[in-house]
């Protein structure tokens, strides 16, 4: 059966490129990195050059790169790392809408004793900024906010609320995952502290990420071992991953405004062929500022784990929303956050492209979707003016 795939947020296919680029290192140039002898002293002049390779399309010192195991590890060494820094200082703020590996620490953090301002989302998804200046404190620690949201494509503007937070002389860190690739990020004029990145989400292998720490923000090692990474992240390196994000950040960073702009067409395609097609259909998400790749779905009276497994049996892989949440029952807690009614939240599904999606895979999906959601329709218990087991209403506009 061939796979129509549209879960790139969730992770993207390793691009051949990249594959050729690491293979050596998993095969002939299989030495660690951190022996005296000039075998592994080549993988240690092939992992610098990784760095050089994130660091310029970053536009940053290699000096501020870390390498990682992902966006993970990255956002909770910078949450981490900023706190330490501070014991002094007992409040963060984040958002609502946060990837897990933010939202999940802060709430262990709360746990702890600290007290943690989730700044809220209107019905698209946008955040207030005036909210954000009235939330610091003196004794803010950190301000974590993501540049992309990784369910609806929602792109915050990281730029202005790094610079009023910083105005106040509080650290600042953004989870960069999704934004990575898709757009021409400058650290060099963006005033973040911290930037978390992971390479599976650029056609890099998984397991593999970098953490942009500034020169002069605090950093204290989250894992504590060897000398590795200048002392800032102990552990033997991944070194066949790190050489293939060096490759894929080379790659992700050439041609964006294009690629951009051949994503977009294919998104909106996908959407408004749905809208036409599938009555009470809504898009979730802000409409002037969204990542080109990612379209988050809502359709009302169907239950979006059944959804999935209906497309699944043809191939086409999507996803109800983050994969570090797909496996729960719970509608995501992003939509929640918008306020998506219930008749449609639990009905929802984020198509995410990418460079390998073509025109023809998204014509399957319109071809095929459709008749999925009558078939659900049909059969939903939670459809208005209907009682289970009778016969399904007309689904008016």
């Amino acid at each position: 059966m061939k796979i129509t795939y549209m879960d790139n947020n969730a992770t993207t296919r390793v691009a051949p490129e990249v594959m050729e680029e690491m293979s050596p290192f998993m095969d002939t140039l299989y030495g660690n990195p951190s022996s005296m002898h000039s075998f592994g002293g080549q993988v240690q002049k092939s992992i610098s050059q990784a760095r050089e390779r994130v660091a310029s399309a970053l536009d940053c010192s290699p000096e501020e790169i870390i390498f990682t195991s992902g966006g993970t590890e990255g956002d909770n060494a910078a949450i981490f790392a900023a706190i330490n820094a501070q014991p002094d200082k007992r409040h963060i703020v984040t958002t609502r809408v946060e990837h897990p590996a933010v939202l999940n620490t802060a709430k262990y953090l709360e746990t702890r004793g600290y007290e943690v301002t989730y700044l809220p989302v209107d019905d698209t998804g946008r955040l207030d900024i005036d909210q954000l200046r009235d939330s610091l404190r003196q004794d803010t620690a950190l301000v974590s906010v993501m540049y992309a949201n990784n369910e609806t494509g929602n792109i915050y503007p990281v730029q202005e609320m790094a610079r009023i937070v910083k105005e106040r002389g509080i650290l600042f860190h953004t989870d960069a995952v999704q934004a990575i690739g898709k757009f021409n990020l400058s650290l060099n004029s963006l005033p973040v502290d911290y930037l978390a990145m992971s390479g599976h989400k650029i056609h890099a292998p998984k397991g593999v990420g970098a953490l942009f720490v500034r020169k002069k923000a605090p950093f204290r090692p989250f894992i504590m071992g060897g000398h590795q990474e200048n002392g800032r992240r102990a552990g033997t390196e991944n070194s066949a991953g790190i050489i293939g994000l060096g490759r894929a950040m080379e790659m992700a960073s050439q041609n964006i405004d294009q690629e951009n702009a051949r994503l977009a067409g294919l998104r909106d395609r996908l959407e408004q062929g749905l809208i036409n097609s599938v009555k009470n259909t809504r898009i979730n998400g802000n409409p002037d500022a969204r990542l080109s790749n990612t379209s988050n779905i809502s359709f009302k009276y169907v239950e979006g784990e059944s959804l999935l497994l209906m497309m699944d049996v043809l191939g086409i892989c999507a996803s109800s929303g983050s994969a570090c949440t797909s496996g729960s029952l719970e509608p995501s807690s992003v939509l929640r956050a918008m306020g998506v009614p219930f008749t449609y939240v639990h009905g929802s599904v984020r198509f995410s492209l990418s460079r390998y999606t073509t025109e023809e895979e998204v014509d399957l999906v319109l071809d095929n979707l459709p008749g999925i959601i009558s078939r659900l329709r049909d059969i939903s218990p939670f459809c208005e003016g209907r009682e289970p087991g009778t016969v399904s209403p007309k689904y008016e506009n």
